[in-house]
């Protein structure tokens, strides 16, 4: 079974709005122009996009090539309600149909860190992912001396599953009802 188009513009937290990325989006910022951004109102962050980011628009574009369209299982903008700011990103890597699962990743603007802004974003990303019927798993991993990511995936309940020498790797099972 494969994810269908997604159905909604944005989710919403309390602070924050997720717009997911389009192809279209990822080309123009790979190309530095901004001009996508002007026309949803949003405004380009400190310090955003910044090499992570960068490094990761290929891959996106990669996954949303794959779907045609977002599907919610590729990655979103994270924007600051109060300024309209792009200070991060959040997401997933696609969705793996063998496994029913989607692997999170996530990065916020270090003007914008430890400010809670992740651990938002992440619920209520992961509240939309489990809302689909064909997602069983999320996964996640990070480095081994990554504490702030340890933390966070922590908090959200996702447990460690296998770590080597570089990296520590997550899952977070579907709530059964």
């Amino acid at each position: 079974m494969k994810p269908q188009t997604l159905q909604i513009a944005s989710l919403i937290t309390d602070r924050l709005i997720l717009i997911p990325f389009t192809i279209q989006i990822c080309d123009n910022l790979l190309k530095a122009d901004f001009s996508d951004l002007d026309k949803l109102n949003l405004i380009k962050g400190k310090s955003w996009p910044d090499q992570d980011v960068l490094e990761t628009l290929p891959r996106i574009i990669t996954n949303l090539s794959q779907e045609g369209l977002p599907t919610g299982f590729e990655s979103w903008m994270l924007v600051k309600k109060e300024t309209s700011e792009v200070i991060g990103d959040l997401g997933f890597k696609g969705f793996n149909s063998k496994e029913n699962n989607a692997d999170l990743g996530y990065g916020i603007i270090k003007e914008e860190r430890q400010k809670g802004y992740a651990l938002e974003a992440t619920k209520k990303l992961i509240f939309w992912a489990f809302s689909n019927k064909i997602l069983r798993e999320i996964t996640a991993k990070c480095l081994v001396e990554n504490q702030s990511s340890i933390n966070l995936l922590q908090k959200l309940n996702f447990k460690e599953v296998q770590k080597d020498n570089d990296m520590i790797y997550w899952s977070l099972l579907k709530p059964i009802k």
